[in-house]
């Protein structure tokens, strides 16, 4: 798959993220409290996912690629069942365990962590204790569909296998999709968070490969034909615009959107505001099929 790059790396510092996906007949991310439906504003036919599903999206591809995650959604356990099986039983009183977890794992330094802990009492018998609480440098707000959504008219679907013994017939369920949606996400990264928490440029570098590859790479049959279409990440000394989604505009050329080709996006007030800050772009990518309206403004301003 070409992608079309344009990279400058550097020390972490202040920074946003502008990160937009798209979803062709797809849940982006299902409300178990409403039969598993896509999460929506229904006032607004606007498709929400959560930041927690998009940070699940990172932590299975780092893990997948060798990298130490503390909450594994594959081996579900409690915080201090996780720490206690890092620590394989070899901590003391002496071990500080704040640098342990970040030292060890990559989504605590992103993302941060609160994990109680348990002390050695008078008996040297382990009772409730205190807690390790890290506040992630890297944090989302929910992410929203830039283009008002509609579900499929079909939503039955039927199983490979009986719903109980002695049934002919194959069981039947539902299957709630979305015909298109353009997600839109925001997201911020502290300096000061990132020094507590032990964060480092590989981190970050790490952090930006996610962004484009986790998604795709984590398909799964609910969530195949899902693909990153724009991610911006700046950097400043403590400038932060706000909400970079605000900034930008859809502009739709056939209705309903079902496709990447349906629309254009214009990052012209969002180039404006970032030059009269004199904020820097650290790292933008682009999907080869998306028609960015002022790219040669946004190379310009990535110089």
């Amino acid at each position: 798959m070409k992608m079309r790059r344009m990279i400058i790396m550097s020390d972490i510092k202040d920074g946003e993220i502008l990160f937009l996906y798209e979803g062709k007949l797809t849940n982006p991310n299902g409300d178990i409290d409403d039969e598993n439906r896509p999460r929506m504003d229904y006032e607004t036919s606007t498709n929400l996912v959560s930041d927690v599903r998009l940070k699940r999206y990172i932590r299975d591809y780092l893990l997948e690629n060798d990298n130490n995650i503390f909450i594994n959604h594959g081996n579900v356990q409690t915080a201090t069942e996780r720490l206690n099986d890092a620590l394989e039983n070899k901590a003391n009183e002496d071990t500080d365990l704040k640098k342990f977890v970040t030292d060890k794992f990559i989504d605590i330094r992103l993302f941060g962590a609160m994990i109680p802990i348990s002390q050695k009492n008078e008996n040297k018998k382990r009772s409730d204790g205190d807690s390790i609480r890290i506040v992630g440098p890297v944090q989302f707000s929910w992410g929203y569909s830039l283009n008002r959504v509609e579900l499929l008219n079909s939503y039955s679907i039927t199983g490979g296998f009986a719903s109980s013994t002695g049934n002919k017939m194959n069981s039947i369920g539902k299957d709630y999709r979305l015909y298109y949606s353009l997600i839109g996400f925001y997201g911020v990264i502290s300096s000061k968070r990132a020094k507590k928490a032990n964060l480092g440029p590989d981190d970050i570098k790490k952090f930006d490969e996610a962004m484009i590859n986790a998604i795709p790479s984590q398909a799964s049959r609910s969530k195949i034909n899902q693909m990153p279409v724009l991610y911006i990440r700046t950097e400043s000394n403590g400038k932060y615009i706000g909400d970079l989604r605000d900034y930008i505009k859809l502009n739709i050329k056939k209705e309903p959107i079902r496709n990447i080709n349906d629309y254009s996006i214009s990052l012209k007030q969002l180039i404006s505001v970032i030059s009269e800050n004199e904020i820097s772009i650290a790292q933008c990518w682009i999907h080869k099929n998306l028609n960015i309206e002022d790219m040669e403004d946004l190379t310009n301003c990535k110089k």
